[in-house]
C-alpha cells in the first residue's frame, strides 16, 4: 500500500489505551501514592485533559464509541459480543483511505458483523475481534498466544490453559493469607505481556517506511491484579487510600433498585476481606506504574531514532475500575469511577507549542479521539461521529462551542443470562441507563427505573439520591430536558445532511452541537 505524500511534514501517530486505568491515579494530578513519572513527562510536552470521561462499559462497547466517534446509541454495540454494524466507518478505515496502514498491537475488543463474515468465520466465536480497516500485527485478547509463545520459546513453563498465564502467580500465601507482599507474576518485568507488546511495537517502528499510525492496546492494569517483581511489592497494601462506601453492600444497595441487584451478584462485588481487596489495589497501583515504565521505554525510543518530533501520542483508556468503591469491583453503571479515565495528547508541531503541559478542566470524551486523530492528518471528518477535534485546546485556542458536560450509556442486558430482567422486571430492552454530568450535578435515567440525582458539590462520593428530594425536583425536571435534548441532538445523522433533488443529491456539512 502505498504512504501518503502530504505537502508538509508527515506525522506519524502512537494511539495507546492501557485498559481500565481510572482517570484519578497519575502522580502528575497528585494521586497520593500511585506514581507515573513518565507520564507525567508526556503531558508536560502535551495536554493533559482532566475531565476525560468514557462513553460506556464495558470494553466493547467503550472501544466501539474510542474507535467510531459514536455514541453507543448509535453504534449500538452495547455489550461484549453485540455485532457492530459494519455500515459504521472508523479512525483505522479513514486513514486507509488516504494512503496509511493502520496497525494494531493488542486488541479492539471488536464484534464483527455476522452479515459480513463467512459462517465459518473464526471472529464469529469470539467478540475480540479486529476493528475493520486495522492489519493485526500482534494480536492478543483472552489467548494471548503470540506472548506465551514467545515464553515458551524462551524456555518457560506457560499454563496448559494460556488464558491464564497473566495471572501465573509464584507459589506460597498471599497478602491476605499472611505474606508481606503481594504475591508477584513467575515472569520477570522484562519478560511479561506488558513489555513484550512495547517490543513487538518498536520492532515495527523501527524498520517502518513512511509515516506511520499504530494503535498499542496494553492489557493493564486490567484484571488479573498479577503484577511481576519489583512492581507487585512496590505499594503497600495497608497504606493505599480508603474506599468510598457505606458500612456493609446490602447498605450500598438502598440507593437503587439497579444497585442493589448488581451488588447481589458475587461476581461485581469486592470482597469483604478488606486485605485482600488492600491487596488488589496495591497491585492495581503497581500495573499502572509497570505501564508507565514501559511507556518511558517507549518515548526513549522514539527520540533515540528521530521519531519525537514526528509523532502524534495519544495516551487513554477504554473505562475506568471501581476498585471497592461502592462496593463494586470492575466497571458498571453510573459511578465516575468506571467512566473518568485519563487523556493524555502530545501534538510535536510547532502549532502545539503555546499549550504544552496545559491541563484542560473542560468535559471531553472518547468519541473526541476520532475526531482529533483525523482533524491532525488534516483528513475529513465523518457526519457519523458524535465528537469533536481537540486539536483548538492542542493549539492553546478556544472552541467555538464545546459540551459543559460529560455523558455515558450502561446497557446491562445479557442475552444469556434474564437475571437483571427478572429482578428488576425489566425486559431485555429495557436494560439500558443514561448519565449526563455536569460540575454541579448528575442525573441518571433508566428505561424503566427511577433516576438518580446527585448533588457533587455537597456529595462528590455519590452517596445520596436527591431525585425524590423536593428541594431538587425543579433540578431533575431541568436534567431530564436536559438529557432529551442531548439524545435527540445526537440521533444517528449519517445521512441526514443529504437530500435527494431534481439536480441530484445535495449535501451540506454541518456542526453536531
Amino acid at each position: 500500500m502505498s504512504r501518503p505524500t502530504p505537502t508538509s511534514s508527515p506525522l506519524n501517530v502512537l494511539f495507546i489505551t492501557a485498559d481500565q486505568w481510572r482517570g484519578d491515579c497519575l502522580s502528575g494530578l497528585g494521586h497520593p501514592m500511585v506514581k507515573t513519572p513518565h507520564l507525567d513527562a508526556l503531558a508536560a510536552e502535551g495536554v493533559q485533559f482532566t475531565r476525560h470521561y468514557a462513553n460506556a462499559v464495558p470494553c466493547g462497547p467503550s472501544r466501539a464509541s474510542l474507535h467510531t466517534g459514536m455514541y453507543l446509541q448509535n453504534h449500538r454495540s452495547g455489550t461484549n459480543g453485540t455485532p457492530l454494524d459494519a455500515r459504521h466507518t472508523n479512525w483505522a478505515k479513514e486513514v486507509a483511505r488516504a494512503g496509511y496502514d493502520p496497525v494494531l498491537f493488542g486488541y479492539t475488543d471488536t464484534s464483527q458483523d455476522p452479515r459480513e463474515e463467512d459462517p465459518e468465520s473464526p471472529w464469529l466465536t469470539t467478540y475480540e475481534g479486529p476493528l475493520p480497516g486495522i492489519r493485526p500485527i500482534c494480536m492478543m485478547g483472552t489467548w494471548p498466544t503470540p506472548w506465551t509463545d514467545w515464553l515458551k520459546r524462551e524456555g518457560y513453563d506457560v499454563p496448559a490453559d494460556i488464558r491464564f498465564a497473566p495471572g501465573y502467580r509464584k507459589d506460597g500465601p498471599d497478602y491476605e493469607d499472611g505474606a508481606p507482599t503481594p504475591k508477584p507474576l513467575i515472569y520477570p518485568a522484562e519478560d511479561d505481556d506488558t513489555a513484550f507488546m512495547v517490543n513487538q511495537l518498536m520492532d515495527y517502528i523501527g524498520t517502518a517506511s513512511g509515516p506511520f499510525v499504530a494503535h498499542l492496546s496494553l492489557l493493564r492494569p486490567h484484571p488479573p491484579f498479577v503484577a511481576p517483581e519489583p512492581y507487585a511489592a512496590m505499594y503497600d497494601p495497608m497504606a493505599v487510600p480508603g474506599f468510598n462506601r457505606q458500612a456493609t453492600w446490602e447498605d450500598e444497595g438502598t440507593q437503587h433498585p439497579w444497585l442493589a441487584h448488581q451488588l447481589s451478584r458475587r461476581l461485581y462485588r469486592a470482597p469483604a476481606d478488606e486485605k485482600k481487596l488492600r491487596r488488589l489495589k496495591a497491585v492495581y497501583y503497581g500495573l499502572m506504574t509497570r505501564v508507565d515504565d514501559e511507556i518511558g521505554r517507549l518515548v526513549h525510543f522514539l527520540k533515540e531514532h528521530d521519531l519525537w518530533e514526528t509523532t502524534v501520542i495519544i495516551f487513554t483508556s477504554d473505562h475506568g475500575e471501581q476498585m471497592g468503591d461502592h462496593w463494586l469491583l470492575g466497571k458498571c453503571g453510573y459511578f465516575d469511577a468506571s467512566y473518568q479515565i485519563p487523556l493524555i495528547v502530545r501534538d510535536p508541531r510547532k502549532t502545539g507549542d503555546k499549550s504544552r503541559g496545559t491541563k484542560i478542566s473542560r468535559f471531553t470524551e472518547n468519541i473526541d479521539i476520532m475526531p482529533t486523530m483525523l482533524d491532525m492528518l488534516g483528513l475529513d471528518i465523518p457526519v457519523q461521529c458524535d465528537g469533536k477535534s481537540l486539536t483548538p485546546f492542542l493549539e492553546g485556542r478556544e472552541p467555538v462551542s464545546w459540551r459543559s458536560e460529560a455523558h455515558w450509556e450502561y446497557d446491562f442486558r445479557d442475552p444469556a443470562d434474564p437475571a437483571a430482567e427478572a429482578a428488576l422486571d425489566l425486559t431485555l430492552h429495557q436494560c439500558t441507563m443514561n448519565i449526563i454530568r455536569d460540575e454541579k450535578y448528575k442525573y441518571v435515567h433508566f428505561t424503566k427505573l427511577p433516576p438518580l440525582f446527585f448533588d457533587l458539590e455537597k456529595d462528590p462520593d455519590e452517596q445520596v439520591n436527591r431525585a425524590t428530594d423536593p428541594a431538587y425536583l425543579p433540578l431533575v425536571l431541568a436534567y431530564a430536558q436536559k438529557m432529551l435534548s442531548w439524545r435527540m441532538n445526537h440521533d444517528e445523522q449519517t445521512l441526514t445532511h443529504i437530500a435527494i433533488t431534481d439536480d441530484g443529491p445535495v449535501a451540506r456539512a454541518a456542526a453536531r452541537w
